[in-house]
C-alpha cells in the first residue's frame, strides 16, 4: 500500500506543475507586488473587491453544492450564508471594505499573536528554555501594539504584503526558469553527432 504523504526524509516524487505556469504565477505576484508598494491604496480597493467577487461567488456555489448533496448541509448553509452576505458587503461599499478588510486581518493576527505568545510563556517555564520566554514576551507585545492600534498595522499591510510578492515573485519565476526542460540539441542534417 502506497503512503498518501511523502516522507520527511525519504524522497518525493517530482511535482507535475508545468513551469510555464509557475513563471506566469511568479510574473503575475511581482506585479501585484510592486503596484501594492507604488500604490498600495488602490490597489488593496482592487484585491478587496476581487476578495469580495470570490466570496461572492463560492457562497452561491456552496448553495449549489446543498441542492446536489445533502451531507454536510449545515456547514454548506453556513459558508454560502457567509459568502454571500461578505461578498455583498465588500462589492457595496468598496471603499469601506478597503478599510475595513485589512484592519480585522490586522485584528485577527493581533489574537493570535497574543495566542502564541502566552503558548510559549507556558512552554518556556515548562522546560522549553530562556529563549522561548523572550519570543513569547515579544508577541504578546506584538500583539497588544497591533489589537490597540489596528490602524497602523493596516496601514503597513500593504508595503508588507507588496515586499513579499516581489520577493515571491521573482523567487516563483526563477524555480520556474531553472525547472523548465533542457532542449535537446539539434544538429544539421548530415553531420556527424559529437
Amino acid at each position: 500500500m502506497r503512503p498518501h504523504f511523502a516522507s520527511m526524509t525519504g524522497t518525493t516524487t517530482r511535482d507535475h506543475t508545468p513551469w510555464w505556469l509557475v513563471m506566469i504565477a511568479g510574473i503575475a505576484m511581482f506585479i501585484v507586488g510592486v503596484l501594492l508598494l507604488i500604490s498600495p491604496g488602490m490597489t488593496l480597493l482592487v484585491l478587496v473587491q476581487l476578495l469580495g467577487a470570490y466570496w461572492l461567488v463560492t457562497g452561491t456555489l456552496s448553495f449549489a453544492s446543498l441542492c446536489l448533496d445533502r451531507n454536510q448541509w449545515g456547514w454548506k448553509l453556513v459558508t454560502g450564508i457567509l459568502g454571500v452576505l461578505a461578498g455583498l458587503l465588500v462589492l457595496r461599499d468598496p471603499l469601506w471594505s478597503a478599510f475595513l478588510v485589512p484592519v480585522v486581518l490586522v485584528i485577527i493576527l493581533a489574537i493570535e499573536a497574543l495566542i502564541m505568545g502566552v503558548a510559549q510563556i507556558i512552554h518556556a517555564f515548562s522546560g522549553g528554555g530562556f529563549g522561548l520566554a523572550v519570543l513569547g514576551i515579544l508577541n504578546i507585545i506584538f500583539g497588544l501594539i497591533l489589537l490597540f492600534n489596528p490602524l497602523i498595522g493596516a496601514l503597513v499591510l500593504p508595503i508588507i504584503l507588496g515586499i513579499f510578492a516581489v520577493i515571491g515573485g521573482i523567487l516563483a519565476a526563477l524555480r520556474a526558469f531553472v525547472s523548465r526542460p533542457q532542449a535537446a540539441h539539434i544538429q544539421p542534417p548530415g553531420a556527424q553527432p559529437a
